[in-house]
């Protein structure tokens, strides 16, 4: 059995570049709206309000129990038909459609933003009482108190974790592929069934997410182990 590394290197290498760009875009983007709605959702479930901290308990239940790719084929394909449904039984005749790419940063921001509200709700949970009592004391609001005393320092301490999730989302990125997002794996796997050089295609594919995620791996230890000795 013939191997043809070098070949597939040059045909595919182009492809998969440009790929790496479009996995960089979708991570960065979606993993920033991602740490916005994991925040909001924290601070929602910390609120003295039982109905909203219930139904924002119920709504990351569901996220969390049901898999990141159902969750992307329900926002790109069932979400579209029931706004156009909804909106042609009030007599308007509209066809909404989602970008694929939309579609991934939206399931992302969704997915993750359930699982990392978790992590910093903890977070916030476990600063030291005093800091919100000293905040008080100087005069601030509870509001001011949040947002200046108890929250920076949650968020610098979910920090290695925010650092895990990053690059779990990169590799994440492969299930864009059933939603036609041209990210590596679409790439790939359209290149080994033109070309059948179905080995060297995905060990290419395979070193290409070790480039990328194992030196994003070493500078969340980097950054952890700094935060450790700032502490």
């Amino acid at each position: 059995m013939e191997f043809h590394f070098d070949r597939a290197l040059r045909t595919l290498g182009p492809s998969l570049l440009n790929g790496v760009g479009i996995v960089v875009y979708i991570t960065i983007v979606g993993f920033l709206f991602a740490l916005i709605a994991a925040l909001l959702l924290a601070i929602g479930k910390l609120s003295k309000n039982k109905i909203l901290t219930g139904v924002l308990s119920v709504f990351i239940e569901i996220i969390r129990g049901t898999p990141l790719l159902v969750q992307f084929f329900y926002i790109y394909y069932v979400i579209p038909m029931l706004i156009n449904g909804i909106a042609a039984t009030m007599g308007y005749d509209i066809n909404v459609q989602f970008k694929a790419a939309t579609c991934g940063i939206i399931g992302f921001a969704i997915n993750y933003g359930c699982y990392m509200s978790e992590v910093i709700r903890s977070a916030i949970v476990s600063i030291d009482p005093g800091q919100r009592e000293a905040g008080l004391a100087l005069g601030f609001s509870e509001t001011q108190v949040l947002f200046r005393f108890i929250i920076p320092p949650a968020l610098r301490n979910s920090i290695p974790v925010f650092g895990n999730y990053l690059v779990m989302m990169i590799k994440d990125t492969s299930l864009l592929a059933m939603i036609a997002v041209q990210e590596l794996l679409l790439r790939t796997k359209t290149y080994a069934s033109q070309t059948f050089l179905t080995v060297e295609a995905y060990t290419i594919l395979a070193i290409v997410y070790l480039i990328i995620s194992l030196p994003l791996s070493q500078l969340c230890k980097i950054i952890e182990r700094r935060l450790k000795r700032v502490r």
